[in-house]
């Protein structure tokens, strides 16, 4: 019987399944796809740090031994801790030991896995056999180095995460427990006590614009620091925040880890000392976020008071302590930079130029910081006999027998009318300044003996002469043109000038008015640095000594001509000086101190000094 012949449909559809069966049937299992690069260096670079997923090395791992972590953690981890308890360990599975138990200890948030972690980690990179060591090339070194870095934290951790309590004791382990030997007699810093310890990882940094940060191994914390005799003339700055480093050794051995009970010490390091430690070795380089702890310290808001107080209370800082203050423990050998803020604004006001500078590993080892707060409302005569007689008394506190050379090579910063400070300091006034209030001396005057000391002092002056360099920014030298209104006089007039300045002036204007030369009557800090102003005008003319190098950053707005420009407070002519031995004007507003030009001239400038003077020294 013939077959019914098929509507020209359905053969049509027959013809087009066949074919799809044999396309399916030319399909491989196995092949590749092109992938957006983006994801190829994601899937490259993840561990468990960086997406919070072990890495495809670890996956590697689980894969050679059957291993199902996603089902059986706790099962697959203890399988690895065989492996590595082994006479010999298994390199990689130490490796995939501290992702998974970092993992786990995020999961559980258990200290006990964060330590045990940090112990798999560091058996992984600094193993007894010299031979073992992993190779800088391999990713797995670095990942290992923070995933010791950052389970040491944790382990140590306050239960609300903002202290690092460090102690001696017995501490419980996934696989047993380990003996760990804390000294806080090792925790200094100079002579300052180590306390309070935070985690640096865990600030948010806001108002410096770069954070520096040192790679190597061990917990990046900030410390308070404690002064454990105070001393007269000199004293670090209250309040300070150390950045440190907390390293935990480990005495391990595959035996003690099969035993499960392991020995180990915990070390602090503050982070501008040496560097670097030992290990089973190796000279290794400590971790260290220098920045997080010096935000740390700025970000107290008594720190910023003394902005407007001490501009309008002249006493302000003769009831808040020192005036001169190093932001670390005095060091031989090392020169100082003093920095000294402008009208109504704190040392505080350094901050990005200090971090970029503590930055350098050149300048951070041949200075040291140092920074001077007054009342910025006072006459910048007066201020300046004050900075004198700090830096005198923190060298003679420092250095009696005048051992440290480097004392004899002072470095001024000054912004604004910091840098008449520092012109103070560098001159040699003869009269000529105090002629301009008197044509007789001090002595020859209706004063109090202490009136008369005291002018003479601040008004008869010679150079410094343990200064030998003075960086102006932004200083009017012959004024500034705010300083020359009628809102500078309303605000002359909310000031009130320290005590001694206030007792001196009055008895050198009301009781010598035939012998006062105009304008002689007028002080503060506005008047100062008004144009019009006789004793800045001779100030200004009256040259640095040519023993000290002196150096201009002058700020122009806009891009117009330099010679007619100005800052918004100081114009260019103003700032000026012939005698300086460089000078590099920035195109910006009047706070000019962090712009990344006025840091790279601070930065050359200050390698230029250290140059000189380890010369001259030779």
């Amino acid at each position: 019987m013939p077959r019914p012949s098929l509507p020209p449909t359905a053969i049509a559809l027959r013809i087009l399944a066949g074919v799809a069966l044999l396309c399916a049937g030319c399909a491989t299992p196995i092949g590749v796809a092109r992938r957006d690069p983006h994801d190829v260096e994601r899937d490259l670079d993840s561990n468990v740090i960086s997406t919070g997923r072990p890495s495809a090395d670890t996956a590697i791992v689980l894969h050679r031994a059957d291993l199902r972590f996603g089902r059986d953690p706790e099962g697959a981890i203890a399988h690895l801790h065989e492996r590595v308890a082994a006479e010999r360990p298994d390199r990689d599975a130490l490796f995939a030991l501290a992702e998974l138990s970092f993992y786990r200890a995020e999961e559980t948030g258990e200290h006990a896995r964060f330590l045990a972690a940090a112990i798999y980690a560091y058996a992984f990179l600094f193993p007894m056999d010299p031979e073992q060591r992993p190779n800088a090339f391999d990713p797995r070194f670095r990942t290992a180095c923070d995933i010791y870095n950052r389970s040491l934290t944790w382990a140590f951790a306050s239960p609300d995460r903002t202290r690092f309590e460090v102690h001696s004791g017995e501490f419980a382990l996934p696989f047993g427990s380990i003996d760990i030997a804390y000294d806080p007699a090792g925790a200094y810093w100079g002579d300052q006590a180590l306390s309070d310890f935070t985690p640096a990882d865990e600030f948010r940094i806001k108002g410096i614009a770069i954070r520096y940060r040192r790679p190597g191994i061990g917990a990046s914390l900030a410390a308070d620091a404690t002064p454990q005799v105070k001393r007269d003339g000199f004293e670090v700055e209250p309040g300070v925040k150390v950045p440190v480093t907390a390293l935990l050794r480990i005495a391990e051995s595959p035996r003690d880890l099969a035993e499960g009970h392991l020995h180990g010490t915990i070390e602090v390091h503050p982070a501008f000392e040496p560097s670097e430690v030992t290990i089973n070795g190796q000279s290794v380089p400590l971790d260290a976020d220098t920045t997080a702890a010096f935000a740390f310290s700025l970000s107290d808001p008594k720190r910023w008071e003394s902005e407007l107080a001490g501009f309008f209370d002249g006493n302000f800082f003769d009831r808040t302590g020192a005036r001169l203050v190093g932001l670390e423990p005095y060091r031989r050998g090392q020169i100082p930079i003093v920095f000294i803020h402008g009208t109504g604004s704190s040392s505080g006001r350094w901050g990005n130029l200090i971090n970029d500078l503590q930055a350098d590993p050149v300048i951070r080892e041949g200075f040291q910081f140092w920074s001077f707060s007054y009342a910025t409302g006072n006459p910048t005569s007066f201020s300046a006999e004050q900075l004198r007689e700090a830096i005198g008394a923190a060298v003679r506190t420092l250095d009696p027998e005048k051992q440290d050379p480097a004392l004899q090579q002072i470095v001024l910063i000054g912004h604004s009318q910091g840098g008449l400070l520092a012109k103070w300091l560098a001159i040699d006034s003869g009269s000529r300044i105090w002629e301009t209030l008197s044509a007789r001396p001090p002595e020859d005057l209706s004063l109090s003996p202490d009136a008369s000391a005291l002018l003479r002092r601040v008004y008869f002056v010679e150079p410094v002469p343990e200064v030998k360099r003075v960086i102006f920014i932004a200083t009017p030298q012959h004024g500034s043109f705010l300083a020359d209104n009628p809102l500078s006089d309303l605000l002359h007039r909310l000031i009130t000038p320290s005590e001694r300045t206030l007792r001196a002036m009055r008895e050198f204007t009301k009781k010598n008015r035939e012998h006062l030369r105009e304008g002689a009557s007028r002080f503060g800090s506005l008047w100062s640095m008004n144009p019009s102003n006789p004793t800045l005008s001779a100030l200004a003319v009256t040259r640095v000594s040519p023993n000290i190098s002196a150096h201009s950053i002058i700020a122009v707005e806009g891009d117009g001509p330099v010679e007619s420009g100005d800052d918004g407070v100081v114009s260019y002519q103003s700032a000026h000086i012939p005698e300086a031995e460089s000078e590099l004007v920035v195109r910006s507003g009047h706070s000019v101190q962090d712009d990344p030009h006025t840091v790279a001239e601070v930065r050359r400038i200050l390698l230029l000094h250290l140059a000189r003077t380890v010369h001259g020294a030779q």
